[in-house]
Protein backbone atom coordinates (compact mmCIF):
# COMPACT_ATOMS: atom_id res chain seq x y z
CA UNK A 1 0.00 0.00 0.00
CA UNK A 2 2.93 2.40 0.77
CA UNK A 3 4.08 2.25 -3.20
CA UNK A 4 -0.10 2.90 -4.43
CA UNK A 5 0.20 5.83 -1.33
CA UNK A 6 2.54 8.35 -3.88
CA UNK A 7 0.65 7.45 -7.17
CA UNK A 8 -1.93 9.89 -7.40
CA UNK A 9 -2.31 10.55 -4.10
CA UNK A 10 -2.88 7.45 -2.23
CA UNK A 11 -4.64 6.40 -5.58
CA UNK A 12 -7.58 7.47 -3.83
CA UNK A 13 -8.49 3.78 -2.31
CA UNK A 14 -7.25 5.51 1.16
CA UNK A 15 -10.65 7.93 1.34
CA UNK A 16 -12.89 5.58 -0.70
CA UNK A 17 -12.30 2.70 1.33
CA UNK A 18 -13.54 5.43 4.84
CA UNK A 19 -15.53 8.19 2.89
CA UNK A 20 -17.28 7.77 -0.06
CA UNK A 21 -19.68 5.20 1.15
CA UNK A 22 -21.67 7.75 3.28
CA UNK A 23 -20.81 10.23 0.78
CA UNK A 24 -22.47 8.52 -1.68
CA UNK A 25 -25.87 8.83 0.15
CA UNK A 26 -25.24 12.75 0.87
CA UNK A 27 -27.65 15.39 -1.64
CA UNK A 28 -25.47 17.57 -3.34
CA UNK A 29 -26.10 20.91 -1.58
CA UNK A 30 -25.76 24.43 -2.22
CA UNK A 31 -24.72 26.30 0.95
CA UNK A 32 -24.23 29.86 0.51
CA UNK A 33 -21.86 31.06 3.00
CA UNK A 34 -21.11 28.37 5.84
CA UNK A 35 -17.82 29.18 7.34
CA UNK A 36 -15.67 26.06 8.35
CA UNK A 37 -12.57 26.13 10.27
CA UNK A 38 -10.18 28.90 10.58
CA UNK A 39 -7.20 27.98 8.20
CA UNK A 40 -4.80 30.68 9.75
CA UNK A 41 -5.52 34.99 11.05
CA UNK A 42 -8.14 36.41 8.82
CA UNK A 43 -9.12 32.91 6.65
CA UNK A 44 -11.44 30.70 6.33
CA UNK A 45 -12.64 27.45 4.26
CA UNK A 46 -16.27 28.13 3.63
CA UNK A 47 -18.53 24.70 2.80
CA UNK A 48 -20.00 25.33 -0.61
CA UNK A 49 -20.75 22.31 -1.99
CA UNK A 50 -21.38 18.45 -0.72
CA UNK A 51 -22.47 15.34 -1.79
CA UNK A 52 -19.79 14.69 -5.21
CA UNK A 53 -18.50 11.39 -5.69
CA UNK A 54 -14.54 11.32 -5.35
CA UNK A 55 -14.27 14.94 -6.55
CA UNK A 56 -11.02 15.67 -8.38
CA UNK A 57 -11.54 19.24 -9.88
CA UNK A 58 -13.30 22.50 -9.57
CA UNK A 59 -12.85 25.24 -12.60
CA UNK A 60 -14.73 28.40 -14.16
CA UNK A 61 -16.02 29.07 -17.46
CA UNK A 62 -15.30 32.52 -17.41
CA UNK A 63 -19.09 33.02 -15.55
CA UNK A 64 -19.63 32.87 -12.25
CA UNK A 65 -20.70 29.21 -12.09
CA UNK A 66 -18.51 26.72 -10.55
CA UNK A 67 -17.89 23.14 -11.88
CA UNK A 68 -16.96 20.26 -10.27
CA UNK A 69 -15.35 17.05 -12.22
CA UNK A 70 -15.84 14.06 -10.46
CA UNK A 71 -13.38 11.01 -11.17
CA UNK A 72 -16.09 8.32 -12.48
CA UNK A 73 -16.85 10.37 -15.24
CA UNK A 74 -19.00 13.43 -14.72
CA UNK A 75 -19.10 16.67 -14.78
CA UNK A 76 -21.35 19.19 -12.47
CA UNK A 77 -22.60 22.63 -11.83
CA UNK A 78 -22.40 23.47 -8.25
CA UNK A 79 -26.39 24.29 -7.70
CA UNK A 80 -27.18 23.48 -11.57
CA UNK A 81 -26.94 19.39 -11.95
CA UNK A 82 -24.94 17.09 -14.41
CA UNK A 83 -23.57 19.73 -17.38
CA UNK A 84 -21.76 16.01 -18.63
CA UNK A 85 -22.11 12.51 -18.01
CA UNK A 86 -19.24 10.59 -19.73
CA UNK A 87 -18.99 7.87 -16.84
CA UNK A 88 -19.74 5.16 -19.92
CA UNK A 89 -16.24 6.16 -21.46
CA UNK A 90 -14.07 5.93 -18.67
CA UNK A 91 -12.22 3.70 -16.71
CA UNK A 92 -11.53 4.46 -12.64
CA UNK A 93 -9.31 1.52 -12.23
CA UNK A 94 -7.04 2.63 -9.47
CA UNK A 95 -5.91 6.48 -9.89
CA UNK A 96 -7.85 6.46 -13.31
CA UNK A 97 -11.16 8.77 -14.63
CA UNK A 98 -12.14 11.69 -15.79
CA UNK A 99 -9.28 13.85 -14.29
CA UNK A 100 -9.30 17.11 -16.42
CA UNK A 101 -11.21 19.74 -17.62
CA UNK A 102 -10.59 22.82 -19.80
CA UNK A 103 -12.77 25.84 -21.33
CA UNK A 104 -11.96 27.32 -24.46
CA UNK A 105 -11.34 30.89 -24.26
CA UNK A 106 -13.77 31.65 -26.18
CA UNK A 107 -16.15 29.35 -24.53
CA UNK A 108 -18.67 32.34 -24.30
CA UNK A 109 -19.02 32.15 -28.37
CA UNK A 110 -17.82 28.87 -29.10
CA UNK A 111 -19.21 26.92 -26.86
CA UNK A 112 -15.64 24.11 -26.99
CA UNK A 113 -14.44 22.32 -23.95
CA UNK A 114 -12.06 19.68 -23.37
CA UNK A 115 -11.96 17.05 -21.26
CA UNK A 116 -8.83 14.53 -20.20
CA UNK A 117 -9.87 10.71 -18.94
CA UNK A 118 -9.12 7.17 -19.25
CA UNK A 119 -10.40 5.85 -22.13
CA UNK A 120 -12.70 2.30 -20.39
CA UNK A 121 -11.40 -0.20 -23.90
CA UNK A 122 -7.54 0.46 -23.17
CA UNK A 123 -7.27 2.79 -20.33
CA UNK A 124 -5.07 5.17 -22.77
CA UNK A 125 -5.31 8.96 -21.78
CA UNK A 126 -7.70 10.62 -24.21
CA UNK A 127 -8.33 14.74 -24.41
CA UNK A 128 -11.34 15.10 -26.11
CA UNK A 129 -13.65 18.33 -27.39
CA UNK A 130 -17.40 18.94 -26.54
CA UNK A 131 -19.63 21.66 -27.55
CA UNK A 132 -22.05 23.51 -25.02
CA UNK A 133 -25.41 22.16 -26.23
CA UNK A 134 -26.90 24.73 -28.06
CA UNK A 135 -30.83 24.67 -26.43
CA UNK A 136 -29.78 24.64 -22.49
CA UNK A 137 -26.46 26.15 -21.75
CA UNK A 138 -26.35 24.30 -18.38
CA UNK A 139 -25.59 21.12 -20.67
CA UNK A 140 -22.89 19.83 -22.83
CA UNK A 141 -24.04 17.94 -26.24
CA UNK A 142 -23.17 14.14 -25.73
CA UNK A 143 -22.84 14.03 -29.49
CA UNK A 144 -20.41 16.62 -30.16
CA UNK A 145 -17.67 14.45 -28.90
CA UNK A 146 -14.39 14.80 -30.77
CA UNK A 147 -10.97 12.82 -29.77
CA UNK A 148 -7.80 14.81 -29.90
CA UNK A 149 -5.18 13.12 -28.83
CA UNK A 150 -4.55 9.86 -27.41
CA UNK A 151 -1.55 8.74 -25.45
CA UNK A 152 -0.19 5.40 -24.40
CA UNK A 153 -0.84 4.82 -20.55
CA UNK A 154 1.57 1.28 -20.05
CA UNK A 155 0.51 1.49 -16.46
CA UNK A 156 -2.86 2.33 -14.44
CA UNK A 157 -0.88 5.12 -12.36
CA UNK A 158 0.61 8.55 -12.60
CA UNK A 159 -1.63 9.62 -15.08
CA UNK A 160 -1.51 13.42 -15.01
CA UNK A 161 -4.82 14.95 -16.24
CA UNK A 162 -4.46 18.89 -16.05
CA UNK A 163 -5.23 20.86 -18.66
CA UNK A 164 -5.70 24.69 -18.80
CA UNK A 165 -5.09 27.28 -21.39
CA UNK A 166 -3.03 29.93 -21.81
CA UNK A 167 -4.10 32.17 -24.77
CA UNK A 168 -5.39 29.89 -27.56
CA UNK A 169 -2.97 26.84 -26.28
CA UNK A 170 -3.97 23.94 -24.04
CA UNK A 171 -1.51 22.54 -22.00
CA UNK A 172 -1.89 19.10 -20.89
CA UNK A 173 -0.03 18.11 -17.38
CA UNK A 174 0.92 13.62 -18.21
CA UNK A 175 2.32 11.34 -15.79
CA UNK A 176 5.01 9.12 -16.74
CA UNK A 177 2.91 5.93 -17.37
CA UNK A 178 3.08 4.38 -13.80
CA UNK A 179 4.59 1.88 -11.57
CA UNK A 180 7.30 3.19 -9.52
CA UNK A 181 10.36 4.80 -10.13
CA UNK A 182 9.51 5.49 -13.87
CA UNK A 183 11.15 1.77 -15.19
CA UNK A 184 10.66 3.31 -18.37
CA UNK A 185 12.69 6.18 -18.31
CA UNK A 186 9.81 7.57 -20.27
CA UNK A 187 9.82 10.93 -18.24
CA UNK A 188 12.92 11.91 -19.69
CA UNK A 189 12.70 10.27 -23.15
CA UNK A 190 11.24 12.68 -25.76
CA UNK A 191 10.15 10.63 -27.62
CA UNK A 192 7.54 9.52 -25.59
CA UNK A 193 4.47 11.89 -24.39
CA UNK A 194 4.52 10.55 -20.39
CA UNK A 195 6.28 12.90 -18.08
CA UNK A 196 5.59 16.15 -19.73
CA UNK A 197 3.67 19.22 -19.81
CA UNK A 198 2.32 19.38 -23.72
CA UNK A 199 1.39 22.16 -25.49
CA UNK A 200 -1.26 22.28 -28.68
CA UNK A 201 -4.06 23.84 -30.20
CA UNK A 202 -6.55 21.79 -29.93
CA UNK A 203 -8.68 22.75 -32.77
CA UNK A 204 -9.41 20.75 -35.40
CA UNK A 205 -7.57 22.11 -38.62
CA UNK A 206 -8.43 20.14 -42.36
CA UNK A 207 -7.30 16.59 -41.31
CA UNK A 208 -5.34 16.93 -38.42
CA UNK A 209 -7.22 16.68 -35.00
CA UNK A 210 -5.10 19.21 -33.48
CA UNK A 211 -1.95 21.39 -34.72
CA UNK A 212 1.03 22.09 -32.59
CA UNK A 213 2.63 25.99 -32.47
CA UNK A 214 5.13 26.60 -34.57
CA UNK A 215 7.93 27.32 -31.26
CA UNK A 216 7.26 24.32 -29.42
CA UNK A 217 10.86 23.50 -28.33
CA UNK A 218 11.22 20.25 -30.14
CA UNK A 219 9.91 21.45 -33.44
CA UNK A 220 12.08 20.75 -36.58
CA UNK A 221 14.50 18.41 -34.06
CA UNK A 222 14.61 15.07 -32.31
CA UNK A 223 11.73 14.81 -29.90
CA UNK A 224 7.82 14.69 -29.79
CA UNK A 225 6.94 18.28 -31.35
CA UNK A 226 3.93 18.47 -28.92
CA UNK A 227 5.85 18.57 -25.68
CA UNK A 228 6.34 21.82 -24.08
CA UNK A 229 8.27 20.56 -20.84
CA UNK A 230 9.41 17.27 -19.52
CA UNK A 231 11.22 15.04 -16.56
CA UNK A 232 7.77 14.89 -14.47
CA UNK A 233 6.63 12.05 -12.55
CA UNK A 234 2.84 12.30 -11.61
CA UNK A 235 2.44 16.11 -12.39
CA UNK A 236 -1.10 16.81 -9.56
CA UNK A 237 -2.57 20.05 -10.46
CA UNK A 238 -0.37 22.86 -12.22
CA UNK A 239 -1.69 26.33 -12.81
CA UNK A 240 -0.82 29.82 -14.47
CA UNK A 241 -0.02 33.04 -12.75
CA UNK A 242 -2.56 35.48 -13.61
CA UNK A 243 -0.92 38.25 -13.55
CA UNK A 244 2.26 37.14 -16.08
CA UNK A 245 1.47 33.15 -17.18
CA UNK A 246 4.36 31.46 -14.80
CA UNK A 247 3.54 28.39 -14.64
CA UNK A 248 3.37 26.51 -11.28
CA UNK A 249 3.34 22.21 -11.07
CA UNK A 250 2.50 19.86 -8.27
CA UNK A 251 4.62 16.99 -8.83
CA UNK A 252 4.11 14.11 -6.43
CA UNK A 253 7.33 12.43 -5.07
CA UNK A 254 8.66 8.73 -5.05
CA UNK A 255 10.16 8.21 -1.37
CA UNK A 256 10.87 10.30 0.33
CA UNK A 257 10.26 14.07 -1.10
CA UNK A 258 7.36 16.26 -2.48
CA UNK A 259 7.81 19.35 -4.67
CA UNK A 260 7.02 22.49 -6.20
CA UNK A 261 7.70 23.55 -9.75
CA UNK A 262 7.95 27.32 -11.07
CA UNK A 263 9.33 28.45 -14.57
CA UNK A 264 8.61 31.45 -16.31
CA UNK A 265 7.62 29.80 -19.03
CA UNK A 266 8.19 25.84 -19.44
CA UNK A 267 9.61 25.94 -22.59
CA UNK A 268 12.38 23.23 -23.07
CA UNK A 269 12.31 22.87 -19.41
CA UNK A 270 13.61 19.56 -17.89
CA UNK A 271 12.38 19.24 -14.09
CA UNK A 272 14.66 16.39 -13.80
CA UNK A 273 12.75 12.93 -12.57
CA UNK A 274 13.80 10.18 -12.26
CA UNK A 275 17.40 11.61 -12.07
CA UNK A 276 15.84 13.95 -9.32
CA UNK A 277 13.35 13.72 -6.61
CA UNK A 278 12.58 17.29 -5.83
CA UNK A 279 16.25 18.51 -4.58
CA UNK A 280 18.01 15.29 -4.08
CA UNK A 281 19.22 12.47 -6.44
CA UNK A 282 17.26 9.78 -7.27
CA UNK A 283 18.74 7.41 -10.32
CA UNK A 284 21.58 9.42 -11.25
CA UNK A 285 24.90 7.52 -12.37
CA UNK A 286 27.73 8.22 -10.38
CA UNK A 287 25.13 10.05 -7.40
CA UNK A 288 24.39 8.71 -4.49
CA UNK A 289 20.35 8.30 -3.91
CA UNK A 290 18.76 11.11 -1.81
CA UNK A 291 21.90 13.17 -1.46
CA UNK A 292 21.25 17.07 -2.81
CA UNK A 293 21.76 17.57 -6.46
CA UNK A 294 25.17 19.45 -7.23
CA UNK A 295 25.93 19.19 -10.99
CA UNK A 296 23.25 18.45 -13.35
CA UNK A 297 20.52 19.27 -11.63
CA UNK A 298 18.53 20.62 -14.47
CA UNK A 299 15.32 22.94 -12.66
CA UNK A 300 15.66 22.30 -9.69
CA UNK A 301 12.05 22.66 -7.54
CA UNK A 302 10.98 25.95 -5.59
CA UNK A 303 10.33 24.21 -2.61
CA UNK A 304 9.72 20.79 -1.22
CA UNK A 305 9.19 18.81 1.76
CA UNK A 306 9.66 15.35 2.75
CA UNK A 307 7.40 12.71 3.74
CA UNK A 308 6.42 11.90 7.54
CA UNK A 309 4.95 14.34 9.29
CA UNK A 310 4.19 16.44 6.62
CA UNK A 311 2.03 14.40 4.03
CA UNK A 312 2.99 11.39 0.70
CA UNK A 313 1.51 13.33 -2.22
CA UNK A 314 1.32 16.74 -3.05
CA UNK A 315 -1.47 18.69 -4.61
CA UNK A 316 -0.62 21.73 -6.82
CA UNK A 317 -2.98 24.97 -6.21
CA UNK A 318 -3.13 28.75 -7.38
CA UNK A 319 -1.50 31.84 -7.22
CA UNK A 320 -4.10 34.27 -5.65
CA UNK A 321 -4.73 36.96 -7.47
CA UNK A 322 -7.82 38.54 -6.03
CA UNK A 323 -7.33 42.27 -4.98
CA UNK A 324 -7.08 42.59 -1.27
CA UNK A 325 -7.39 39.28 -0.52
CA UNK A 326 -5.21 38.09 2.35
CA UNK A 327 -3.20 35.24 0.17
CA UNK A 328 -2.28 37.73 -2.81
CA UNK A 329 0.47 36.95 -4.19
CA UNK A 330 1.11 33.52 -2.23
CA UNK A 331 0.97 30.41 -4.08
CA UNK A 332 -1.47 28.13 -2.00
CA UNK A 333 -0.93 24.24 -2.09
CA UNK A 334 -1.04 21.14 -0.44
CA UNK A 335 -0.95 17.82 0.74
CA UNK A 336 -3.52 15.15 0.12
CA UNK A 337 -2.76 12.70 3.06
CA UNK A 338 -2.17 14.65 5.30
CA UNK A 339 -4.41 17.88 4.24
CA UNK A 340 -1.81 20.31 5.25
CA UNK A 341 -2.22 23.56 3.32
CA UNK A 342 0.75 26.08 2.51
CA UNK A 343 0.47 29.56 1.21
CA UNK A 344 4.61 30.81 -0.33
CA UNK A 345 5.07 33.90 -1.99
CA UNK A 346 5.01 33.58 -5.61
CA UNK A 347 8.52 34.33 -6.08
CA UNK A 348 9.74 31.93 -2.89
CA UNK A 349 13.43 30.51 -4.22
CA UNK A 350 14.79 27.46 -3.72
CA UNK A 351 16.98 26.67 -0.49
CA UNK A 352 13.99 28.30 1.88
CA UNK A 353 12.51 26.41 4.39
CA UNK A 354 8.31 25.89 3.97
CA UNK A 355 6.42 28.32 6.25
CA UNK A 356 4.70 26.82 8.76
CA UNK A 357 1.19 25.34 7.39
CA UNK A 358 -1.79 27.23 7.15
CA UNK A 359 -3.34 24.39 8.77
CA UNK A 360 -4.05 20.52 8.59
CA UNK A 361 -7.22 20.44 7.56
CA UNK A 362 -7.90 16.79 7.61
CA UNK A 363 -9.14 16.71 4.38
CA UNK A 364 -8.24 14.06 1.35
CA UNK A 365 -7.07 17.16 -0.93
CA UNK A 366 -7.76 16.04 -4.39
CA UNK A 367 -7.69 19.39 -5.73
CA UNK A 368 -7.77 23.03 -5.72
CA UNK A 369 -9.33 25.47 -8.42
CA UNK A 370 -10.13 29.23 -8.65
CA UNK A 371 -13.12 30.74 -9.86
CA UNK A 372 -13.99 33.68 -11.88
CA UNK A 373 -14.23 35.99 -9.45
CA UNK A 374 -10.23 35.12 -7.88
CA UNK A 375 -11.59 32.84 -4.93
CA UNK A 376 -9.66 29.87 -4.43
CA UNK A 377 -11.12 26.27 -3.71
CA UNK A 378 -10.03 23.78 -1.75
CA UNK A 379 -11.64 19.93 -3.18
CA UNK A 380 -11.71 16.57 -0.31
CA UNK A 381 -12.42 13.99 -2.47
CA UNK A 382 -14.23 12.53 0.25
CA UNK A 383 -17.01 14.93 -1.60
CA UNK A 384 -17.32 18.31 -0.32
CA UNK A 385 -16.26 21.29 -2.00
CA UNK A 386 -14.85 24.73 0.03
CA UNK A 387 -14.28 27.90 -0.11
CA UNK A 388 -11.12 30.06 0.89
CA UNK A 389 -12.04 33.10 2.26
CA UNK A 390 -11.07 35.82 4.78
CA UNK A 391 -12.65 36.37 8.11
Amino acid sequence: MVAVIRGFCCEMSVSLSRRLGAAAALIILTVAALPGPALAAGLNLTLVASGYDSPVFVTNAGDSRVFVVEKGGLVKIVGGGTFLDISDLVTTDSEQGLLGLAFHPSYASNGLFYVFYNRKSDGKSVVAEFKRSSGDPSKADRASRRVVLVMAQPYSNHNGGWMAFKGNYLYIAKGDGGSGGDPGNRAQDLDHLQGKILRVNPLKSGTRAYTVPADNPFVGIPGKDAIWSYGLRNPWRCSFDPSDGTLFCGDVGQDEYEEIDRVPTGRGVNFGWRLLEGLHYYNSPGHTQGDLCTTGCNTLPIAEYSHGSDGCAVTGGYVSRRSGAALEGDYVFGDYCSGKVWAIPADFTAGNPLPAPLDATGYNISSFGVDNAGYLYLVDLGGSIYKLTDS
